[in-house]
């Protein structure tokens, strides 16, 4: 037998028709659409011959002796001699076995098609290893042509001989300049997505019966017994179109992204997991459609807390990219504009699917810029795009447009006027008693830019409430453990939902990520697109019906500006305000607000401008394959924070720890890490390392760090203060 895996056992025949079985459901769920996107140097039977090739001889070079003794050593049997050592990965040596005859015969001669093939054979696993011809060579003659026979009885094949030229083929990689760049995306990246579930015996796609616009239709008219809003008819009626849609909250957004999707496979982003979380489970049980995928870096601990009993299927499949709709951050599948060794996976997936962007002006400008190059290169490969927001930053259309990308864009704003304004010229802090006396009858929401302002707050608002008369004051930001913070985030809903009165205290993260509706909003300034998704959580969906405002802006000692919000942006943002002080703000005014601060004209000269430029022409002038997809995650995310466990939490849950690193059961295994998860907390890297301790011991739990500090559920993280540093962390 010739062994393509070890654990569990499987021959490469076996694997092989596993991939063809895959290809055979892609065409069958997705085979039209992907058709319908093929670039025209190929015929659709030629695409579909290519894509079988590859699939059929991606792993033909796992005959090679040294790679089947790794395996036999694994599973306890007899090795092979051989004077040669495992060091040429198998797909460098798998295309010698394809039929270059009968390829030049389907593909009309063209050699540039059958260097295709070639190279999304050898780099289907990538390396950072130059081939070495003359030792490629060797290996073909000494090792596999010998085992020709019995190569061809495992197979099912009559190859006579092994090609050598091949090798030529494989010096320059195929990359944007080549004239059939995109087909190559194409056939690469379904040939990873084919070897990948084939290898996890997982199903490419996973079957959906219906389509998200019927279901979705379905629950809107039977379920809650109304029409189509017009933000949804039109979204339906203009599926086949790039769109971009700025729209109110309330106004029925969500449903309208699914009515665009369609038929079609879709993933739909949004900037913060627990809004994606709530959606999925929106989606699942309440308008009832099935195969939705939750991908995010926490998202299998979400699944199991839920109780979904079929959690870890449902997380592997999302890994997969196999449902049919996925919800997921943009950090999951954007990062393929960076163009790492393996990026086609996700490119081509994106090129047949719909991609719905949802609050693109949440990001940041380097972050955004990734986003919008990514829908750019999608509409390359003839993908289609939504954009969906409540305020579109004109910098972000006006590139589109130079580019010459093609879109719709409508505009679909309530009519309720929800917001009374008033600016104080000075701190938060001095309007305590403000606070105070509003929420004895009221619910009261008051957001701060930096953890440390919160907490400040919180313990003057605590200080100032006579004892026993009222105590309803509850603190919300990010340095609390995951499991306190979703303790919390439940409770900041339940409260909005209750005839309580009280007050809230937390940060932007609040903005974004919870449905929840306060009477009274007491804010910092932050930067209009910040300060209007703040808005929405006061009188979410009702008319302004007091004599009074109720949004309350301060902006003296303002934390976090020049860090957590661009000094500029900040500035202009007041300036803009300032003529609605006093007064109602209107839907159309946000919207117009936001369009003139985010033009060319007002941010020349700022840094908001200079990055996102800068990183537009850093993605333009990338070197492709430079990276693995680690480093560039990283990048993407910006990532300045490592995960930490409170040391008192330690002590008291090491139990856990101890378990999880002995536990050998995969389900159980996850279900342990998955509480493990729930007592960590992402901290700035900048402040954690003056105080961690050490990192977990055992490979399993050695990217959590201990962390010495002070920790409860009504504060979280607590650090001895040095400095101000501590002031900067934003969430």
């Amino acid at each position: 037998m010739i062994y393509a895996k070890s654990n569990p056992q499987e021959s490469m025949y076996e694997h092989t028709q596993k991939l063809l079985e895959n290809l055979e459901i892609l065409k069958t769920m997705y085979g039209s659409r992907i058709e319908n996107i093929l670039p025209n140097v190929v015929n659709k039977e030629q695409f579909w011959y290519c894509v079988c090739i590859t699939a059929f001889y991606h792993d033909f070079g796992k005959a090679f002796t040294p790679f089947q003794n790794v395996i036999r050593e694994m599973i306890g049997q007899e090795k092979s001699y051989s004077s040669f050592k495992n060091d040429i990965p198998h797909g460098y040596l798998s295309p010698a076995f394809l039929p270059f005859e009968e390829m030049s015969h389907y593909l009309s001669d063209d050699n540039e098609l059958v260097k295709i093939i070639i190279q999304a054979i050898a780099f289907h696993h990538e390396r950072n290893i130059i081939p070495d011809k003359g030792h490629i060579i060797e290996v073909i003659s000494k090792d596999l042509e010998p085992q020709l026979s019995e190569i061809n009885k495992h197979m099912g094949t009559n190859i006579q001989k092994l090609d050598k030229f091949y090798l030529n083929d494989m010096t320059n990689r195929i990359t944007q300049s080549h004239k059939y760049y995109h087909l190559y995306v194409l056939i690469k990246g379904i040939l990873h997505r084919l070897d990948h579930a084939s290898s996890a015996h997982a199903e490419v796609e996973v079957y959906s019966k219906e389509a998200l616009n019927e279901v979705t239709e379905k629950h809107i008219t039977l379920n809650l017994n109304s029409n189509l809003r017009d933000v949804q008819t039109y979204a339906r009626d203009n599926s086949h179109k790039n769109l971009i849609i700025v729209a109110s909250t309330g106004i029925g957004k969500t449903e309208a992204a699914l009515m665009w999707a369609g038929e079609d496979k879709t993933f739909f982003t949004l900037p913060l997991r627990v809004s994606l979380n709530s959606l999925y489970s929106r989606v699942k049980e309440t308008i009832n459609f099935d195969e939705v995928g939750l991908l995010h870096s926490t998202a299998l601990d979400y699944l199991a807390d839920k109780g979904y009993e079929d959690s870890l299927i449902i997380y592997e499949q999302s890994k997969h990219l196999a449902k049919k709709l996925n919800f997921t951050t943009v950090d999951q599948i954007f990062p393929f504009v960076f163009k790492y060794l393996g990026y086609e996976k996700i490119y081509a997936t994106l090129a047949y699917s719909k991609i719905i962007v949802d609050e693109i002006q949440a990001y940041s400008p380097s972050m955004a810029a990734s986003i919008i190059k990514g829908l750019e290169m999608i509409y390359e490969l003839n993908g289609k795009f939504l954009i969906m927001t409540a305020t579109f930053p004109r910098i972000y259309k006006d590139y589109l447009i130079q580019k010459e990308i093609p879109f719709e864009e409508k505009q679909f704003l309530s009519t309720l006027e929800r917001h009374f304004v008033t600016i104080k010229e000075k701190s938060i802090l001095d309007d305590v008693d403000q606070i105070i006396k509003k929420s004895k009858e009221s619910k009261v929401l008051v957001l701060a830019n930096t953890v440390a302002k919160t907490i400040e707050i919180y313990n003057i608002l605590k200080s100032n409430i006579p004892r026993g008369v009222y105590k309803n004051v509850n603190l919300l930001h990010s340095l609390f453990i995951q499991r306190d913070r979703a303790q919390k985030e439940k409770d900041i809903q339940a409260f909005s939902k209750s005839d309580e009165a009280g007050i809230w205290i937390s940060t932007q993260i609040v903005e974004a990520s919870l449905d929840v509706d306060f009477d009274y909003l007491f804010t910092e300034m932050s930067t209009l697109d910040s300060l209007f998704q703040r808005f929405g959580r006061c009188y979410r969906n009702r008319q302004f019906d007091l004599n009074h405002p109720n949004v309350y802006i301060y902006t003296k000692n303002v934390s976090g500006v020049g860090y957590v919000y661009n000094k500029d942006i900040w500035n202009f943002s007041l300036n803009y305000l300032r003529d609605y002080d006093n007064k109602i703000v209107t839907e159309s005014d946000k919207v117009q607000m936001v369009d003139q601060l985010y033009s060319e004209n007002q941010l020349k000269g700022t840094k908001f401008l200079e990055e996102f430029r800068n990183s537009l022409n850093f993605l333009d002038n990338i070197i492709d394959y430079d990276l693995r997809k680690e480093e560039v995650q990283k990048i993407f995310r910006d990532i300045n924070t490592v995960t930490c466990i409170p040391e008192d939490i330690y002590n008291k849950n090491k139990f856990l720890f101890d378990l999880c690193e002995k536990e050998k059961d995969k389900n159980s295994l996850a279900k342990l890490y998955s509480e493990v998860r729930k007592l960590t907390v992402d901290v700035p890297l900048y402040k954690a390392k003056e105080h961690i301790l050490c990192r977990l011991n055992g490979y399993r739990l050695n990217n959590i760090h201990l962390l010495k500090c002070d920790y409860n559920d009504e504060q979280g993280i607590i650090f001895s203060q040095k400095g101000d540093d501590f002031d900067r962390y934003i969430l």
